[in-house]
């Protein structure tokens, strides 16, 4: 039975994250306009589904980027680790886009239960992972991301690991009722070859946790061709957390073994100039690869309540999903078993 009080407060998280499914305008205006802001009416949600991101058009000033944070998602001290850890980096002149600050120093704000932060809006396009130049200019401030994240320890964020990223999100799928009867079986016989083989190259490889970007892909970078800013602007650390290094490089590598090789040789070139890299995680991307494609999976059918996803993935309950993510799996199965890319990388 239920005790009034802990009623009351189900309830109240509930009111919260249900209605964080469709935050009202005048709730994004409010919110804004608490830090001393006036907006011009202009909202545009931007592509996120973690959190909800917004450009917030500003009188007589340039829009600014509002970023409300998924209710219990991470914790004040979290976000706040975070904020920090971005701060830091543009001190030391890396181009990336901290949380805006206020008179007090503060990033994190709230607003009728909701926490927000806001950012200045940039502009941009992707890195061309085709130009050489440009990968070696990713290497360099990657590189330069790893020293300052070297430097101390998250206290409170949690850091990438096989648990949290492959065997939680594989025993949620088991039960989430989203894989079809007639896979379950090939589904977790594939799984526990390839987790067995994810904990042994784990077991193989040492590699010292740093902080990190953590999900550096192009779509999380900005490239700028005229001006001061000239080359890559990095955004959105929401997923920072500790881990090996190569976790913020093997997401830029792409195609056959031979062009990941070449990627691979311009990235660490620029790397090396700032942050030694230890070369026997490269071992580590097929892992991280694998827990990746798992954890994405786990992480939508976990989200499926909200709105937002079955809109923007409505091909998740479909068989033929299901069918080519495990065909992915077992073409991850064979990359696992295969010699990994720094037995064969010479520079």
């Amino acid at each position: 039975m239920h005790n009034g009080k802990a009623l009351k407060t189900e309830q109240t998280e509930k009111t919260i994250e249900d209605s964080f499914y469709d935050l009202s305008p005048d709730l994004i205006i409010d919110a804004v306009e608490s830090q001393g802001y006036l907006c011009d009416l202009r909202i545009l949600a931007l592509n996120s589904y973690e959190n909800r991101v917004y450009q917030v058009g500003i009188e007589d000033s340039l829009p600014l980027i509002a970023k409300f944070y998924r209710p219990k998602r991470w914790t004040d001290e979290q976000i706040l680790e975070e904020h920090q850890f971005s701060q830091q980096l543009r001190d030391n002149d890396i181009p990336v886009i901290p949380a805006i600050r206020d008179e007090q120093g503060n990033s994190l704000y709230h607003s009728q239960d909701y926490r927000f932060a806001l950012f200045e809006r940039k502009g941009g396009r992707a890195p061309e992972l085709s130009d050489h130049e440009h990968l070696y200019q990713l290497g360099r401030y990657i590189g330069r991301i790893h020293a300052t994240g070297a430097s101390s320890a998250y206290q409170h964020r949690p850091s990438i690991n096989t648990e949290a990223f492959l065997t939680e999100p594989y025993e949620y799928l088991l039960k989430a009722e989203f894989i079809p009867d007639y896979l379950m079986p090939a589904y977790t016989s594939l799984m526990q070859d390839l987790i067995q083989h994810v904990l042994d190259a784990y077991h193989k490889i040492e590699f010292t946790n740093i902080r990190l970007h953590g999900d550096c892909h192009v779509g999380n970078i900005l490239w700028t061709d005229h001006g001061d800013n000239k080359g890559p602007e990095f955004l959105d650390f929401d997923d920072s957390r500790m881990g090996p290094a190569v976790q913020d490089i093997w997401m830029l590598l792409s195609g056959t073994e031979d062009e990941q090789r070449l990627q691979l040789q311009e990235i660490l070139e620029g790397y090396e100039e700032f942050y030694a890299f230890n070369k026997a995680e490269i071992g580590l991307i097929e892992s991280l690869r694998t827990m990746r494609l798992v954890h994405y999976a786990a992480w939508i059918a976990k989200r499926w309540q909200d709105p937002a996803f079955p809109m923007a993935f409505p091909w998740f309950g479909e068989q033929r999903y299901w069918e080519q993510h495990i065909l992915e799996l077992r073409e991850q199965l064979a990359n696992l078993q295969h010699k990994p890319l720094d037995m064969q990388f010479n520079r």
